[in-house]
C-alpha cells in the first residue's frame, strides 16, 4: 500500500507543473492560482457545513494553525515557484532549487522532531540530489537579463514548504484531513484572490483550455499531489516523503515528452534511474531504523517499563 500511495503521489504532485503549463498559455499565474482555488474553497466549505463531525473538538488555536501551514504550503510555494518562472528562471533551475528540500528536510529532521536521519539515508539523499543534478543540468544555466535575485525566489518557496512539513509534524493535534485540506484551500484562495483583484488580473480568459488546466490541477494536484502529500508525511515521516520530491524533476520530463513532445533523452532516463535508486536506498535505511525501533519497543515491554518512559528518554522527541 505504502509503495502505491508513493508512486500515486509522485504522479499528481509533478502533474502540477504540467497543468501549469496548461494553464500559462491563457492565462498569468496569478489567474490560474486564483480560479485553481476558490471554486473548490466554496465546495469544501459547503461540504463541511454538511458533515460537521471531523470539526468538533478544534481550537480556534488549530484552525490557525493550519491557515499557517496552508499560508506556506500552498500559498507560499506554489506563488514563488510561478513567480520565479514568470522572471525567467528556468523551469529546470527551479526544479533543482526546489529538489534540495530532501536535504534541508533531513537535516532538520533530527533536531527539530527527534526523526534522525542514518547514515545509509544520507547516502541516498546525495544520491537523489545527483540525480536531479543530471536531469536539470541542461536547463540550469542563468537566463538571460535575469536579475540575480529571482533565483532566491524559488529558494524561498523551497524553504517555506519545509516549514510547512515541520510545523505539521511537530502538532499535538489532531486533525482529520479534511479539516486541514479546506483550511489549506480557504486560505489560499483568500490570498491568491487578494492579488488577482488588486493587480487586476481576476477576470478568467473565455477559453476552454483554461478551464481544462484548472480542473486538472484540482483533481490531480491537489487532491491527488497535496493531499498524498500529508497521508504519506503522517505514515512514513519527514525524510521518506521529501525523499519522494527527487523523483518530481524526472517524472515531469516524462510527462513533458508524452503530452508535449518534449525530448526525452538518455541524460533524463539517467537522472530518472538515479533518484529511483537513492528512494529505493532511504527507504530501506529507514525500514531497518523502524525495525530496530520496534524491538526497541518490544524489549522496553517485556522488562515492565511504561512506553512513555522511553519516549521521554528519547532525544529530540515531541
Amino acid at each position: 500500500m505504502n509503495i502505491l500511495l508513493s508512486v500515486a503521489f509522485v504522479l499528481c504532485w509533478s502533474s502540477g507543473f504540467i497543468g501549469a503549463k496548461l494553464g500559462a498559455g491563457d492565462a498569468s499565474a496569478i489567474t490560474v492560482l486564483m480560479w485553481r482555488f476558490l471554486p473548490l474553497a466554496v465546495v469544501l466549505v459547503a461540504v463541511a457545513a454538511l458533515t460537521r463531525t471531523a470539526w468538533r473538538g478544534l481550537t480556534a488555536r488549530d484552525v490557525t494553525r493550519q491557515a499557517v501551514i496552508g499560508v506556506l504550503s500552498q500559498s507560499g510555494y506554489l506563488l514563488s515557484v510561478y513567480y520565479a518562472i514568470q522572471l525567467g528562471v528556468s523551469s529546470g533551475t527551479t526544479a533543482l532549487i526546489d529538489g534540495v528540500q530532501p536535504l534541508v528536510a533531513g537535516a532538520l529532521a533530527g533536531p527539530l522532531l527527534g526523526q534522525y536521519v542514518s547514515g545509509r539515508q544520507w547516502i541516498g539523499l546525495g544520491l537523489g540530489l545527483s540525480g536531479v543534478c543530471v536531469v536539470t543540468l541542461a536547463d540550469a544555466a542563468a537566463g538571460t537579463g535575469v536579475a540575480g535575485w529571482a533565483y532566491a525566489v524559488p529558494l524561498v518557496g523551497m524553504l517555506s514548504l519545509v516549514a510547512a512539513t515541520f510545523l505539521e509534524s511537530r502538532s499535538r493535534s489532531r486533525v482529520a484531513p479534511s479539516v486541514s485540506l479546506t483550511v489549506h484551500c480557504v486560505t489560499s484562495a483568500v490570498l491568491f484572490s487578494v492579488l488577482a483583484l488588486s493587480t487586476g488580473a481576476a477576470v478568467p480568459p473565455a477559453g476552454g483550455g483554461f478551464w481544462v488546466a484548472v480542473a486538472w490541477l484540482v483533481g490531480l494536484s491537489t487532491f491527488g499531489g497535496y493531499g498524498l502529500y500529508w497521508l504519506i508525511l503522517k505514515r512514513s515521516g519527514v525524510t521518506k516523503v521529501n525523499t519522494l520530491m527527487f523523483l518530481m524533476a524526472p517524472v515531469t520530463a516524462v510527462w513533458g515528452a508524452l503530452m508535449f513532445g518534449e525530448p526525452f533523452g538518455v541524460q533524463t532516463a539517467l537522472g530518472l534511474a538515479v533518484c529511483l535508486a537513492a528512494v529505493i536506498v532511504v527507504h530501506r535505511g529507514g525500514d531497518r531504523k523502524d525495525g530496530k525501533d520496534r524491538k526497541d519497543t518490544a524489549v522496553t515491554a517485556a522488562r515492565g517499563e511504561p512506553e512513555e518512559n522511553r519516549w521521554t528518554r528519547a532525544p529530540g522527541s515531541v
